[in-house]
This record gives C-alpha cells, sequence and structure tokens, in this order.
C-alpha cells in the first residue's frame, strides 16, 4: 500500500481522564473507521443527534478551547490537541467516541495521544488522499493579531509568534516545516496560564479540571509545576499545536505556509473563514505518485507503511 492513501488506526483505543473546562470524568475510544469517512465525533452520553463532524464552519465557541456544535445543537469541546495528533499521524479517518461534552485533556499536550496511536498502528487502504492546496495570499487581522495563509510548493510550514506583556517570558517565535521535521516537541508542549488568571477562569466556570498536571501556571517568572518547560519554546509550541489542530478542522491537510503573530483559536477559525470565502483562493488536490510533494515521503511517513 501506498503511502500515500488515507489511513486509520489498526484496533480500538481507549483514554480515560478529566475534562479541562467541565472537570467531568471522561472515558474516550478511538475506533477505526473505513475510507472516505473522515473524522467523526460521537457523543454516546447522548441517544439520539449526538453526530458531531469536525469543519470550519462547526466551530461555535473559541473561548480558551475549540467548541464544534451540530446543527441540533450538541456540542463537543477541547478537541484540538486530539485533532493535531490526528494531522501529524496523517490520520485521516477515525470515530471519536466519547462520553461526555469535552474530551479529556491528559497531560494537556498531545503526547499521550500520539504515544498510544503510535503503539497500535496504523492500517492503510487504497484509496488515495486529498490535500488543501493555497493557491493565493489570505492574511486575517484581528487588532494587533493575525493569521494569513500563502502558497507553499512541497509543505507546510508554520511560523508563529507570541507576546505578552504581562510576562515577558511568554514571548516566544518558531516556525515548524509539519511534514519534513520531528514534532516531538510540538506533541509535548503544554498548554498554559497565568496564576492570576486561575480565578478568574475559575468563575468563569472554566478550567474546574484544570490542575498542576495537565496545564503550565506561570506566577510571575517561575513555573509552579514539578516538571518545568519540556523544551525551550513549550509555550509557542503549544500555540502550534492548536493551530494545527484548527487547521484540520479544514477536512483535510494542507499544503501552503501559515504565519501567525499572538493568534488562537478564535483567529485562526475566521483566517480559515476568509481563506475558504472565495474559490480562487485554494483548490483541493488528490494525491498520487506524479504530484506528491516529495515532504509527504519523509522517514516520519514511511515508518507507517510497513
Amino acid at each position: 500500500m501506498s503511502v500515500l492513501n488515507q489511513k486509520t488506526i489498526n484496533k480500538n483505543l481507549n483514554f480515560f481522564g478529566i475534562g479541562l473546562h467541565s472537570g467531568n470524568k471522561v472515558e474516550m475510544r478511538l475506533l477505526p473507521a473505513a475510507p472516505n469517512t473522515g473524522i467523526i465525533f460521537k457523543r454516546s452520553d447522548l441517544s439520539k443527534n449526538n453526530i458531531i463532524h469536525p469543519s470550519v464552519y462547526n466551530v461555535s465557541n473559541t473561548s480558551y478551547c475549540t467548541t464544534l456544535t451540530n446543527e441540533f445543537g450538541v456540542s463537543i469541546s477541547t478537541i484540538e490537541h486530539l485533532m493535531a495528533a490526528l494531522y501529524g499521524l496523517g490520520i485521516d479517518n477515525i470515530i471519536v467516541d466519547v462520553n461526555s461534552e469535552e474530551l479529556p485533556i491528559m497531560d494537556g499536550s498531545a503526547k499521550i495521544f500520539v504515544e498510544e496511536i503510535e503503539k497500535v498502528g496504523f492500517k492503510i487502504s487504497d484509496h488515495p488522499i486529498r490535500v488543501i492546496k493555497v493557491n493565493k495570499k489570505v492574511k486575517f487581522l484581528d487588532g494587533d493579531k493575525f493569521i494569513s495563509f500563502e502558497p507553499n510548493r512541497i509543505s507546510l510550514e508554520i511560523d508563529f509568534e507570541i507576546k505578552f506583556k504581562q510576562n515577558s517570558i511568554l514571548n516566544q517565535s518558531n516556525k515548524k516545516n509539519i511534514y519534513m521535521e520531528d514534532l516531538k516537541d510540538v506533541y509535548e508542549s503544554r498548554t498554559f496560564c497565568l496564576y492570576e488568571d486561575v480565578k478568574k477562569l475559575k468563575d468563569m466556570g472554566l478550567a474546574q479540571g484544570g490542575s498542576l498536571e495537565n496545564a503550565i501556571v506561570l506566577k510571575g517568572n517561575e513555573i509552579l509545576n514539578k516538571e518545568k518547560e519540556r523544551n525551550t519554546k513549550e509555550f509557542v509550541n503549544h500555540k502550534i499545536l492548536d493551530c494545527l489542530g484548527d487547521i484540520y478542522l479544514a477536512g483535510y491537510r494542507m499544503v501552503g505556509k501559515i504565519c501567525s503573530s499572538q493568534g488562537g483559536h478564535r483567529v485562526t477559525n475566521l483566517g480559515l473563514r476568509e481563506l475558504f470565502s472565495k474559490k480562487e483562493n485554494f483548490s483541493i488536490v488528490e494525491l498520487k505518485e506524479k504530484n506528491i510533494p516529495h515532504s509527504f515521503l519523509v522517514k516520519n511517513t514511511l515508518k507507517y507503511s510497513a
């Protein structure tokens, strides 16, 4: 089977954890799916109207996480870390069965998702993959925040910077070539917040399941967690993780260059809507041997084809 073809996982996977914002205990199962199924979220705690399709246009809330809502008002939230793991691992088809309104936060990163999926391995179909190819530069501005999408012949690059006036330790930037580079430092990077924001978030009904076990908390320039930084750019790398997960709501992986300054879930979603607002901005390409970007054939991809 070609590594250019659609993939799912070899067998069922179970995850148990807590919802970062709801504080509820969560059981999540990842189930193999047939070619052209795509990614499907299923709320197993509900008996009807419980299917939610990841889509740029199903995003209903971007406050501190990404929430999807179907036409019946049924929602699933904090989907971005799992979506980033699925993107990076090249998973095209999977059913995410979850018994709560929020996915488990695990350790605040995508590390556990990636490790467990790699353990069970992949099933490669005979159906070719499709990608979104950016054809024209599109930029979305939101005050001093922005995201832009530009053409790129062979890969997906994400160039991201964050700035925090109240804490200089968080001022970081990084650039990642998603198909060419090892993404370990992106997958392992945890969500973070400032100590002075913890009470505010809890008063808003958010971060009810938050702890030093699943988020980095900064008090001044001090990291309060026993486990300090996992890598030298963990804060901006987590933003790249979020961005990657939100990008996968486009339905396919992407070939292009993304630049963002001080962006987040809202900016990424509105930027994607701007990109897709005109047909000439993008095209959907079915990848075959004759038109495949060589960056899809890197060792990280090839190792899953055995």
